[in-house]
């Protein structure tokens, strides 16, 4: 689930690879309109964070899909980084 909507992937796709078939953007830009969808697709960017409602966050681009997985394009409220 990512933002309380299904998303599917195939064994070995990232986190990103899955939202980006399902939809245009990962998230939205903190500082602007701009829409984000991870930028160095390598782990080094800060470009591509989602947060587990639970509040861990992790990188999609480099965090392989699992099945069960509860994600977010926003932090949880108070989360504090």
């Amino acid at each position: 689930m990512f933002d309380g909507q299904p998303v599917s992937g195939l064994q070995g796709d990232t986190i990103l690879t899955a939202i980006l078939s399902h939809r245009g953007a990962l998230r939205e830009a903190e500082f602007g309109p701009e829409h984000r969808a991870g930028f160095c697709l390598m782990g080094a960017c800060q470009d591509c964070w989602v947060w587990q409602e639970e509040g861990r966050r992790l990188r999609a681009c480099s965090t392989e899909l699992q099945a069960g997985l509860r994600l977010r394009s926003k932090a949880p409220d108070g989360w504090v980084s």
